[in-house]
C-alpha cells in the first residue's frame, strides 16, 4: 500500500495524504477524516527506510552496555527505551561483556550503521575511546563516568560513599572494612573509595590496608575479598561498593561462621532487587538507574534534535535504604 493508493481510496490527492500523515499544512476536516479512516481500515504502516532517507535521520539510537545481564544495565536500558519509544525512536543495544576492544568496535559499528546518536555506559574511558569518539559526527552521551567535552550522566558516587561510611560510624562502628574495584573505573573504583577514606579521616578513624580489598565486580570477588580481609583484620562492619560485592561478602562471612549483622554488619550501593529479599535484607544506597537511562536518552535527543551544547554534566540522586544488615553498637 502506497500513499497514492490511500489517496485514491480517500478521494484526495497524494499531497493531501502526505500533509495528514506528517501533520504539516492545512487540510479540510472532511478530507482529513477520510484519509485517517482509510489509513485505519488498511492498517497502513509507513516505510521507515523511505522516511529516514527523506529526513536524513534513521530514527535509531545505539546503546553500548558493559554487561547486559546485570540489573543495573537492564534498568538503564528500560529508562532509555521508555523515552525512545515516546520520541518515535528504535534502540539498538550492543553488549560488550566488559571488553574494551568490543566497546571501541561498537562505537565504530554503530556510527557506521547510521544511528542518530549513541549512549555509552562507561566503566573505563581510555585515550583509545576518546580517539574514536572525537571522530564521530553524531552525538554521544556517556552514562556513569564524567568525560570532559561530552555530555555525561553521572551518579553522585563520592557523596553516596561518604554518607554510607558516616552512617556506619553513627551506628558505632570504627573498624570498617572496604571492598572496592579497580581504579580504572573512576566513578566506582576511585570516587567511592575516596568517599570512604575521607569520611574515616574526618572522624579520625583509620582505613588501614588490612581493612581494604580491591577486585572486580563479580559476586565471587566479594566472597574472596571478604575472606582476604578476615585473614588480616576483624572489622565490625564492611562497606562493599556494589550490592553484588556485598552479597558475596555476606556469603563469605556465613561460610566462616559469622552472623550478619550480629557479628559483622554489611552494606552496599545500588539497591538491586535482590537486596531487599536477602536474609537479612541489605542496607544500601538506592541509585536511580532507570532515571539515569531516561536522562541519557533525553540528553541525546536534545543533541540530535536541537543541536544542544554538548559537555553538560547531569547528576542523579541517591537515597539510603536502611534495612537489617547493620547492627547498632
Amino acid at each position: 500500500m502506497r500513499i497514492k493508493d490511500i489517496a485514491k481510496l480517500a478521494g484526495v490527492s497524494p499531497a493531501t495524504v502526505s500533509r495528514v500523515m506528517n501533520n504539516n499544512g492545512y487540510v479540510k476536516e472532511d478530507k482529513r477524516k477520510a484519509v485517517l479512516e482509510v489509513i485505519e481500515a488498511v492498517d497502513y504502516q509507513p516505510n521507515e527506510i523511505a522516511k529516514s532517507l527523506k529526513s536524513q535521520k534513521s530514527r535509531m539510537i545505539g546503546v553500548i552496555v558493559p554487561k547486559i545481564s546485570t540489573e543495573t544495565a537492564s534498568r538503564v536500558v528500560a529508562g532509555v527505551t521508555h523515552v525512545a519509544k515516546t520520541a518515535g525512536y528504535q534502540v539498538l543495544i550492543a553488549n560488550t561483556n566488559l571488553d574494551i576492544e568490543e566497546e571501541i568496535k561498537y562505537l565504530k559499528f554503530l556510527s557506521n550503521k547510521s544511528v542518530d546518536g549513541i549512549i555509552m555506559m562507561g566503566t573505563e574511558v581510555t585515550d583509545r575511546h576518546l580517539e574514536v569518539m572525537n571522530k564521530l559526527t553524531i552525538p554521544i552521551v556517556i552514562l556513569g563516568q564524567k568525560v570532559s567535552g561530552y555530555t555525561s550522566i553521572i551518579h553522585n558516587d563520592y557523596d553516596a560513599s561518604y554518607q554510607m561510611t558516616e552512617y556506619l560510624i553513627n551506628q558505632g562502628h570504627k573498624a570498617i572494612g572496604f571492598i572496592g574495584v579497580d581504579e580504572k573505573d573512576y566513578a566506582v573504583g576511585v570516587l567511592r573509595k575516596k568517599g570512604y577514606l575521607d569520611c574515616l579521616s574526618d572522624y579520625n578513624l583509620n582505613g588501614s590496608d588490612g581493612l581494604i580489598a580491591i577486585g572486580d565486580f563479580d559476586i565471587d570477588t566479594g566472597f574472596k575479598m571478604m575472606k582476604k580481609i578476615l585473614a588480616k583484620s576483624q572489622p565490625t562492619a564492611v562497606f562493599a561498593v556494589t550490592d553484588h560485592l556485598a552479597i558475596g561478602a555476606i556469603h563469605a562471612l556465613l561460610d566462616q561462621g559469622y552472623r550478619v549483622p550480629e557479628d559483622i554488619s554489611v552494606v552496599g550501593i545500588g539497591d538491586i532487587k535482590l537486596a531487599e529479599y536477602l536474609n537479612p535484607p541489605l542496607t544500601t544506597m538506592h541509585y536511580t538507574f532507570k532515571t539515569s537511562g531516561q536522562m541519557a536518552a533525553e540528553a541525546v535527543f536534545d543533541l540530535i534534535e536541537n543541536n544542544a551544547h554538548k559537555g553538560e554534566q547531569l547528576m542523579t540522586s541517591f537515597q539510603l535504604k536502611e534495612r537489617r544488615s547493620v547492627k547498632h553498637l
